[in-house]
């Protein structure tokens, strides 16, 4: 039962006219306050017997299945009265806090037999699965006075997919990859790795591309000046790229209010896109001490889908993660060779130690990029000396750069690579990598 502002303002009717009574006649004010109270209880309790029974209310849904962080779902409740009276009342839709309800409060009006749709925006601000359980409805008497209430079970879920706001990225990479492979007006100078094809010598070839048994082979006709021809590449196809996102305690670390493990899946995002568009095949691996999500043997379309919906409900382990298992894992994935992109942080030389006693067992037969998110916040503390605190703050901030500078030096010492960004800058960074060591034929 619950009662309504209704009944207060009911009940608070009566004070004026008991004081009035009290005044021409002491001593009967007690009295005459009970009597209106029992009345205005027995009003109450009368129209909580003629409000319709909310359990007769029958409750379905429907939701879309997925959604990207930030963006606008709607989701859909039916609500049915199987009773035989009109139910006026309030419905209230408990979704979690995260899932971002417009307004989780909506009156309804079902006469008996009847169904009602009660629409609800959804703007979830948390990746994951969103969930709900329970349909609260309380159903009000002819006067409004008093109201009865049930909790309905009626579960949902919505799965909050990744963003993927670097994918305004990808048409640019896109291009350069077509500009390497030839495929555009604009042709690129030099070789790349993998032999396609002969044609003859044009000004501005590179001297060492001509195929000097080919030329011979032409001859010369009729007094002809000899056909210089030369070999044509293309930048490989049909390699490996294995990504390993970092899922431990460092994962969970805000950076410009956004953990570092949805800015390494959006890295990850723009670099599957960009090497399944290359001809490459991509796996994908969340690691900490177990697999806490893996996409294989997808491409294209197929790929990115697959790839949002297994990061959709990955959150990071408050564990240290366990890199001596990440070569047996890269091994299980492929025995070729192939290029391994580890996502994790390098701000801390005691913490990347595991990090850099497994790398040469990974250099030994692949090719490996480290990429790590930096905090702008530490590079503008560095310039930041107008105080005393100031000055402090700029020196633990120049600490910290020299840090991540000693691990960058030992990964590349031990064979590795290094890319570091601002979360924004990262995902293009590392696209930019991985199309400069195609171009090289490092792959």
């Amino acid at each position: 039962m619950a009662l309504s502002g209704r009944f207060v303002a009911l009940l608070a009717l009566g004070v004026l006219p008991i004081i009035l009574i009290d005044t021409a006649a002491p001593g009967s004010a007690a009295l005459v306050l009970g009597l209106w109270l029992l009345l205005v209880l027995a009003v109450a309790a009368v129209d909580l017997a003629a409000a319709a029974s909310p359990r007769a209310i029958g409750v379905s849904r429907e939701l879309p299945a997925r959604v990207r962080l930030g963006e606008n779902a709607t989701a859909e409740l039916f609500l049915v009265n199987r009773g035989t009276r009109r139910l006026r009342g309030i419905v209230r839709d408990a979704w979690q806090p995260s899932a971002g309800a417009s307004a989780t409060r909506s009156r309804i009006d079902i006469p008996a037999g009847e169904r009602r749709r009660v629409a609800l925006t959804l703007t979830p601000f948390r990746r994951g699965e969103r969930r709900v359980e329970t349909v609260s409805v309380r159903s009000f008497g002819p006067l409004g006075l008093a109201a009865r209430q049930a909790s309905l079970v009626a579960p949902g879920r919505i799965r909050v997919l990744p963003p993927f706001h670097s994918r305004k990225h990808l048409p640019s990479r896109l291009a350069r990859l077509r500009e390497l492979d030839g495929r555009t007006a604009l042709m690129l100078r030099g070789q790349a790795t993998e032999f396609d094809s002969l044609r003859e010598y044009v000004r501005g070839d590179d001297v060492r591309s001509i195929d000097w048994r080919a030329t011979a082979r032409q001859g010369v006709a009729g007094g002809a000046a000899q056909r210089l021809m030369v070999r044509t590449w293309r930048p490989e196809r049909d390699r490996r790229v294995v990504i390993v996102v970092d899922s431990a305690r460092t994962a969970a670390a805000r950076i410009e209010n956004e953990p570092r493990i949805d800015t390494a899946f959006e890295a990850s995002l723009l670099l599957g896109a960009l090497a399944s568009h290359a001809g490459d095949r991509v796996d994908f691996v969340a690691w900490d001490r177990r697999v806490r999500g893996r996409v294989q043997g997808a491409a294209g379309a197929e790929l990115l889908s697959r790839l949002v919906d297994s990061m959709a409900v990955i959150e990071p382990e408050l564990i240290e993660a366990d890199w001596a298992g990440v070569p047996t894992l890269v091994r299980g994935i492929t025995n070729r060779h192939a290029l391994v992109v580890l996502l994790t942080s390098i701000d801390a030389p005691g913490a990347s130690g595991a990090l850099l006693a497994m790398l040469p067992q990974l250099t030994r037969r692949h090719t490996v990029l480290v990429a790590s998110v930096t905090d702008p916040a530490t590079l503008a503390a560095v310039d930041d000396r107008a105080d005393l605190e100031g000055v402090y703050r700029a020196a633990a901030a120049e600490r910290a750069l020299l840090d991540v500078a000693r691990v960058s030096a030992a990964i590349r010492r031990l064979g590795g690579d290094v890319v570091t960004g601002a979360p924004a800058d990262l995902p293009p960074a590392l696209a930019d990598r991985y199309i400069a060591l195609k171009a090289a034929g490092r792959l």
